[in-house]
């Protein structure tokens, strides 16, 4: 193909795409809000972030560019971070996927309740996503004095002779924290498997009975799960953001940092760097091998989820 007829053909498709545009205006107008603000204030973060990531910048002085220095220190000579990554890893393997399935094995659960029944247990077990007060909660049931709910009743047992420091021994932070993470882990993705199964048309599993499907199970295989693929990529989008973006727990919980930063996140460490010592740009470059490490992992488990019910 020669150069001029490659300019051809892209000056026709840019022509085509013009007058698909130019046909379903209506639409772009009322999607030019959400879009203006998106890339207002998500797009054009991000792409400064990544400019950032490559400087040094103190916010006092003007941003100067160091190249890759802020990821070689990073990498090479940052053993907290490298411990940071190392737990949030730990956490994101452990809290994404049973997080994941109990918010979808509790929606599918919670779906066969009737209509009134249903809007109330879905409210309670929605609820712990969005409670202020219940790190307050955890701190009272794992304190590491005798009055603490966990170490009175294995001391009143006899399990225990003395009380367990829960949050501050590097021992015992990480189970506790997992437990608190998992607790708290049935946010938007269950409110969208709540919706996604409520909407399954009922006539799918009648049809199901006539083929021979003969259990919930496979009900389950092969009527709900495939007809939920849109649902499930969002929760599994919603399920990385949260295992990676954990920090609130750990900061209320184990302190900051934590001991030994047993339970030092990412995230944790991003907040140090960027809302304590100001550097800016290394707070970038964490924050951009974060976001890069969330596409990676987003990436791979939707190509797993594509072949549900293939």
């Amino acid at each position: 193909m020669s150069f001029e007829s490659y300019m051809q053909k892209k000056e026709k498709a840019f022509s085509n795409l013009l007058k698909k545009i130019s046909s379903n205006r209506i639409c772009y107008i009322f999607l030019a809000p959400y879009a203006i603000v998106f890339a207002l204030f998500f797009i054009a973060p991000l792409v400064v972030s990544i400019f950032y990531s490559f400087t040094y910048f103190n916010i006092l002085e003007a941003p100067r560019f160091i190249g890759l220095r802020n990821y070689i220190n990073l990498l090479l000579g940052d053993d907290v971070f490298l411990k940071a990554m190392k737990n949030t890893l730990i956490m994101a393997a452990i809290t994404g996927p049973v997080g994941y399935i109990m918010a979808f094995l509790f929606a599918w659960f919670i779906n066969e309740l009737p209509r009134y029944i249903r809007a109330v247990v879905t409210l309670i077990f929605y609820a712990p996503s969005i409670a202020g007060s219940v790190f307050m909660i955890w701190a009272l049931i794992f304190s590491g004095d005798a009055y603490g709910y966990i170490n009175g009743l294995l001391m009143n047992l006899g399990i225990l002779d003395q009380p367990v420091l829960w949050l501050t021994d590097p021992k015992y932070m990480m189970p506790v924290i997992l437990v608190v993470i998992l607790w708290m882990s049935l946010g938007a993705g269950f409110l969208a498997f709540i919706a996604g199964l409520s909407t399954i048309d009922v006539t799918l599993y009648e049809a199901g009975l006539v083929d021979g499907i003969s259990n919930r199970w496979q009900e389950l295989w092969y009527i709900t799960l495939p007809n939920m693929k849109g649902m499930l990529m969002f929760g599994a989008v919603m399920a990385i953001t949260q295992s990676f973006g954990v920090a609130d727990v750990t900061i209320q919980l184990a302190g900051f940092p934590s001991t030994d930063y047993a339970v030092h996140t990412v995230v944790n460490h991003l907040i140090d760097y960027g809302s304590i010592r100001f550097e800016m740009g290394y707070a970038s470059a964490i924050a951009t091998l974060l976001f890069l490490t969330m596409i990676l992992c987003n990436a791979l488990i939707q190509k797993a989820l594509r072949r549900v019910g293939t």
